[in-house]
This record gives structure tokens, sequence and C-alpha cells, in this order.
């Protein structure tokens, strides 16, 4: 019986080990604020291996349009400088901007995204070039930004997407 009791406890031990030894993914979240400083949106960014997995959902935008969508460089949303206070785009290799451009893209471009009839934008985007909590390419600390019109993949040296609509701090 002792025998039998020594190995439930040693298996019980080993199973808490290997449980308490799994590590969650990095994880970050971001209130969004139009350019009246009102919160209107949030975003939950998960950390892979490849990448980050950013979830959005905001509200308020121009209804049923393209806008665009980036990383930039600064994690500061002020709404009196129309959120020009986050910077460019968040680019730590100086590539050029844009998917239709040699040398592009930046880090913090991304794909653009549609808003639907009601305002309302949301969406799932994974981002490959990067990461949260390593390196040169981590977004902790930067800005998420929608713009007011869609990028055109091209433009120097930001895509020509038009005002800053909503912002939000990577945290």
């Amino acid at each position: 019986m002792d025998m039998k009791r020594a190995i439930i406890t040693a298996t019980a031990i080993l199973a808490l080990t290997a449980v308490s030894g799994a590590q969650e993914p990095p994880s970050a979240t971001a209130n969004f604020v139009n350019a009246a400083g009102e919160e209107n949106g949030t975003a939950k960014l998960t950390g892979t291996e490849g990448g980050v997995l950013i979830e959005i959902e905001v509200t308020g935008l121009p209804a049923s349009q393209w806008v665009g969508f980036h990383v930039h460089e600064t994690g500061t949303c002020d709404p009196a400088t129309g959120h020009e206070s986050a910077g460019g785009h968040f680019n730590p290799t100086d590539a050029k901007h844009g998917y239709n451009v040699d040398g592009g893209p930046h880090a913090g471009d991304m794909p653009n995204q549609y808003v639907g009839a009601d305002g309302t934008l949301r969406a799932q985007v994974f981002n490959g070039s990067v990461r949260l909590d390593e390196g040169d390419t981590n977004i902790r600390g930067k800005a998420l930004m929608i713009h007011g019109g869609q990028d055109d993949y091209e433009s120097q040296p930001s895509g020509d997407a038009g005002d800053r609509q909503a912002c939000a701090v990577i945290e």
C-alpha cells in the first residue's frame, strides 16, 4: 500500500510541475480614443512565435469604407494634436512604406480594414513583422492607429491614408 501511495504522490507532483511550467503567451491591451478624446474601442494583442494577433473593435468611424490601420512608433495618443503625437509608422528596419513598393513594407504596415455601415470596425489582423516584449520589433508601448481613408500601399512615407481617426497605446 505504501508503494502505491508513493507512486500516486509522485505522479501528482510531476503533473503539477508540468502544468506550472506552461507559460502563457505574451498579451497586451489597448483602448482607442477618437479625435475628441473619447474612448471608442479596444484591442487585444496576443504574441505568437510568428508575430502578433491583433483583435480590434472600434466604433464611431467613417461608415462603409476601407481605412488604414498601422502600428505607430510612439505610444502617445493626444487628441489635441490630431493624434500626431504617435509619430510615424513603426519602422525599426528603415524599410519603405507599403506592400506595393520595393523595400517595403514598414513593420507597422498592415492591410486596410473595412468599417461597416454602422461605423464599427471589427477585425482580427495578424502582423508577422512585430513581436510583444522581444527585440527591436517589440510593439508594447507603441500605438495602434486607424486612419480616415485607405492606405494606398505605396505613397511615402505613410500611404496617404488621411486623418488619424482613432489611436490606442499598447500596454
